[in-house]
């Protein structure tokens, strides 16, 4: 995936200028954000990977999904023995709903039973099994529980098979009868739910907005992110947004032993710098309402999303480090930098930029 990544920006953002005004960056930051994302995309261009047996996967003949459950378990195994995982992996399931359950704990179960046999019971960390559209509590008591019978069967730690939550429909938000089951939802993982997920198209087709509409900033996203937000503040659960489903491609393929004319080729430029600046748009968006983690759908999307990570933390930087600087030197004083007050609630906000900065390597210590 780095690779087919890398390909894509050697192709359609070949150096920092380039790729800068496609996203709309100043010279001086796309010096600074190209570089960091070359380095990325050779380091470390996953950091968090799902196999998906939902959506993004369908509906199957058993023995077909049977077979696959088998071979992704199988090439976890090797990966880890190879030491060649992404920091974070997991399986994503189908929805615990009365026609899906049965064959989503049954994925679960020939994918773990296959995993531990081959590791002899270690479990790779940052191990996630990830639940979709969950409309009530009883959908993750039920998984919590066949997690527990897992754990017990194959002399697992209690507790070792971690979970995240989808946010895809409007009952996980207020349910029938008025109530805020999100919590509750967390707690009858008993302790497992590590992450809650937004799901865009899910959630919003759930709200009735018509496709055209469908988008990652729409006002019904924002609403559900914050309701999260609130919801599970203390919790320890990361959240995380959804998925730009534009995807950075261009329309025209050439035909085997035969050429793109000039004009298609424009076309494929133009429209994966379109679909670039859209991606970087969602991923900035995301950050300013502070949701820190996004999904990304196809690797020529990774580009955009470090460009979009790296430049939000690197133009903050100068006046995050002043008004920073300023209120410590004032000993916790409320202070005024420029036109801005500064007290302590944004003085915490000072000091989040930075640990998130350092954390994803927009800056160094």
């Amino acid at each position: 995936l780095g690779e087919m990544a890398l390909r894509a920006l050697s192709r359609y953002g070949p150096d920092a200028l380039t790729f800068g005004r496609a996203l709309g960056l100043t010279e001086d930051v796309s010096r600074k954000v190209y570089d960091r994302v070359v380095e990325k995309l050779k380091r470390e261009p996953v950091e968090d990977f799902r196999i998906d047996f939902e959506d993004g996967y369908g509906n199957r003949p058993d023995e077909e999904e049977d077979g696959h459950a088998v071979a992704a378990a199988t090439e976890v195994a090797k990966g880890l023995q190879d030491g060649a995982l992404p920091p974070f992996i997991g399986i994503r399931v189908k929805t615990y709903s009365n026609e899906l359950a049965a064959r989503s704990a049954r994925t679960m179960d020939i994918f773990l039973t296959t995993l531990v046999r081959l590791t002899k019971g270690k479990l790779p960390d940052g191990f996630f099994i990830t639940l979709p559209k969950i409309v009530h509590p009883g959908q993750a008591a039920a998984l919590a529980k066949l997690l527990s019978a897992f754990e017990r069967k194959k002399k697992l730690a209690p507790g070792s098979l971690k979970v995240e939550i989808m946010v895809e429909t409007t009952q996980h938000i207020i349910d029938y009868h008025g109530v805020a089951p999100m919590r509750a939802i967390v707690e009858a993982l008993e302790g497992r739910c590590v992450a809650a997920h937004l799901g865009t198209y899910d959630y919003t087709a759930s709200c009735s907005i018509t496709a055209a509409h469908q988008k990652m900033s729409h006002p019904a996203c924002d609403f559900a992110k914050n309701f999260m937000q609130v919801t599970l503040a203390g919790t320890g659960v990361m959240l995380s947004d959804g998925a730009t489903n534009i995807m950075p491609v261009g329309p025209h393929r050439a035909v085997p032993g035969a050429q793109l004319t000039p004009q298609q080729d424009r076309e494929n430029v133009e429209a994966v710098r379109r679909a670039w600046k859209l991606h970087f748009d969602d991923a900035r968006h995301s950050l300013e309402t502070g949701i820190y983690q996004g999904w990304d759908l196809h690797p020529a999307q990774l580009p955009s999303r470090y460009a979009a990570v790296y430049s939000f933390f690197i133009e903050g930087l100068p006046q995050a480090t002043a008004r920073l600087k300023n209120f410590i030197d004032k000993a916790a004083q409320a202070t005024l930098v420029g036109d801005v007050f500064d007290d302590a609630a944004t003085g915490q906000g000072l000091l989040n930029y930075f640990l998130r900065a350092r954390s994803c390597s927009a800056i160094t210590e």
